[in-house]
């Protein structure tokens, strides 16, 4: 890879690990959106907090919104798969928010505020600071938007989806990197269909059950700017104590 293609590329490091980085070909390009998609369990939210680790071990500054994990819940899930974020939590390398809708919303404590919950991320200006941001999961913040869901109710999904792609691109266009995660079963494809069209990367992560083993596999649908080669098809596991484990490869 020449020199010119890793200072576009953010690596996501940890080569004495895995093999993630390099079969993604050095890492992620700068000023890209990244869309994540898969079914519950199909291992969205291991591979961010893989990113976000190894983005961070590289000297990146990354935000990780999860819509799942409390704070403690994400300080033990990490340290399940041997990623130790204590360090980089102190030192604010790594900010962590909790967006628990369930328990009253994580971006405001009153019912009418949450009705803009697409406007009030977009106004979270502390979270967009850092170098990557990951939305985990972002399919259920659209899900928690009153006003996003009217609008897909009249079929204006396009419409509904303009200003938030709008704001995406903005921020891209410094060299930050946004990673979103959607569970395509929880929306649906008219609603996803717009952040499909502007990923510029886009992985579709798919899970198959083999006897009593579970299989998992990143297939790359699409990947502007990468750096070497990338395959077509990526396997992986997620084994506590060890992380995120590369499988196999297929080159397309």
């Amino acid at each position: 890879m020449s020199r010119a293609q890793q200072n576009t590329l953010l690596s996501i490091g940890l080569p004495e690990r895995d093999q993630l980085n390099k079969e993604l070909g050095g890492g992620i390009p700068r000023g890209s959106i990244v869309l994540m998609e898969g079914d519950y369990g199909a291992g969205k939210s291991a591979l961010s907090q893989r990113f976000a680790y190894g983005l961070v071990d590289e000297g990146a500054s990354v935000t990780l919104l999860s819509t799942e994990l409390t704070v403690s819940g994400f300080i033990d899930q990490m340290y399940s798969l041997r990623y130790d974020v204590t360090k980089p939590l102190l030192n604010e390398e790594l900010l962590f928010l909790a967006a628990d809708f369930d328990s009253g919303g994580n971006f405001s404590d009153t019912d009418a505020d949450r009705k803009e919950l697409l406007k009030l991320l977009m106004e979270a200006e502390t979270m967009w600071n850092s170098d990557v941001i990951i939305l985990d999961t972002f399919d259920s913040i659209l899900r928690n938007d009153p006003t996003f869901e009217a609008l897909v109710r009249n079929n204006d999904e396009r419409q509904a989806a303009l200003e938030i792609i709008s704001f995406f691109r903005d921020m891209i266009s410094s060299g930050k990197v946004i990673v979103l995660t959607v569970d395509p079963s929880a929306v649906g494809d008219d609603a996803i269909g717009p952040f499909r069209s502007i990923a510029d990367v886009f992985f579709e992560l798919q899970m198959v059950e083999v006897g009593s083993d579970v299989r998992r596999n990143i297939s790359v649908k699409r990947f502007a700017g990468m750096g070497s080669q990338v395959g077509d098809s990526i396997g992986f596991s997620v084994r506590s104590g060890t992380g995120i484990v590369i499988e196999s490869r297929s080159v397309a």
